[in-house]
């Protein structure tokens, strides 16, 4: 009858490097809202871009984008604005 000889794997080193990962691509989440706006007619009336530092609104046909930081959007509202429901 034939015996298999069974050896412990060696405990590895302190000092040895992590074993590697497999890496797979993957999607980070965007961090940029992008919005059209069209009013009743279905007409494009502009592009707003929500970011994390402020907003951005392009109106229809336009290549030049204004933009707003937090602050001044929170002043805006504040000041400007009408209170709403969610």
């Amino acid at each position: 009858m034939a015996t298999k000889k069974v050896t412990k794997a060696a405990a590895p080193k302190a000092d040895a490097a992590p074993a590697k990962k497999n890496r797979v691509n993957s999607f980070s989440p965007s961090k940029v809202q992008d919005t059209t706006i069209v009013d009743n007619d279905g007409k494009t009336v502009g592009h707003i871009r929500v970011k994390p530092s402020g907003v951005l609104w392009a109106p229809s046909n336009s290549k030049v984008w204004y933009g707003l930081s937090l602050e001044q959007l929170d002043a805006i509202a504040k000041e400007q604005g009408k209170k709403q429901k969610k």
